[in-house]
């Protein structure tokens, strides 16, 4: 039984990791080289800009802290 709940697991951490690293890429990476190439619907440097960039990568970290704290419900 205790197999079955580890891959479980590992499933439950790298999904939710996968969206962690989804809105790391939609809310930071995205924007930042849309910026650096110049296209034009992208959204000026601006404190809101960076505001909401900050948000989206701290959801971010903050799933990804999740998927860690999830890994540490693996039995031996």
């Amino acid at each position: 039984m205790s197999a079955v709940h580890n891959e479980q697991t590992k499933l439950l951490a790298t999904a939710v990791n996968n969206v962690a690293v989804a809105f790391a890429v939609i809310g930071f990476v995205t924007p930042i080289t849309a910026m650096s190439f110049g296209i034009a619907s992208a959204p000026a440097l601006q404190s809101a800009t960076a505001f909401f960039v900050v948000i989206w990568l701290c959801a971010a970290i903050g799933l990804h802290w999740i998927g860690r704290r999830v890994l540490r419900s693996i039995r031996p």
